[in-house]
């Protein structure tokens, strides 16, 4: 359970900082410390995670379902958008293309910077996620389009 709880933490970290902190304590109605304390790798906060409620409310705010999909990847199934989202995305595979190369080419770009030392730090960890995860959404865009085209 330690393994997924801090996989789960980091991906709560990610989902309040995606909405920002302030808007994330008005959404939930929770304070900055009880928010910290869902995501926090401290010992005595082990056993602490954020409502399902509040998750809900904060990915609908959010750019990215990351808890979602932290829990999707768990249980190794694949998440795609609803029909609801299909008007709001543009474009095609075509840019979608596009728009995945340029992704991976920063992916790459904040990694080789990272391995520089030799060492990832959490900072660069956190920055390698951060497009990891936009890799992940432009890849699920990609997805729904040709699923699309395909009928």
């Amino acid at each position: 359970m330690a393994d997924v709880g801090t996989y789960l933490k980091k991906h709560t970290e990610a989902l309040v900082k995606d909405v920002g902190i302030e808007a994330a304590c008005q959404i939930t109605g929770k304070s900055k410390a009880t928010l910290g304390r869902y995501y926090s790798d401290n010992p005595e906060h082990a056993d602490r995670f954020m409502p399902v409620d509040a998750v809900a409310k904060l990915e609908s705010a959010a750019s990215f379902p990351h808890v979602t999909s932290g829990l999707a990847d768990l249980k190794n199934i694949t998440l795609s958008y609803g029909e609801s989202s299909s008007s709001e995305r543009s474009g095609g595979v075509n840019s979608d293309v596009i728009a995945l190369s340029q992704r991976f080419a920063t992916l790459m770009s904040e990694y080789q910077e990272a391995m520089a030392d030799g060492i990832i730090t959490i900072n660069e960890a956190k920055r390698l996620l951060r497009e990891t995860v936009m890799l992940q959404q432009v890849l699920l865009d990609m997805k729904l389009h040709l699923e699309e085209e395909s009928g």
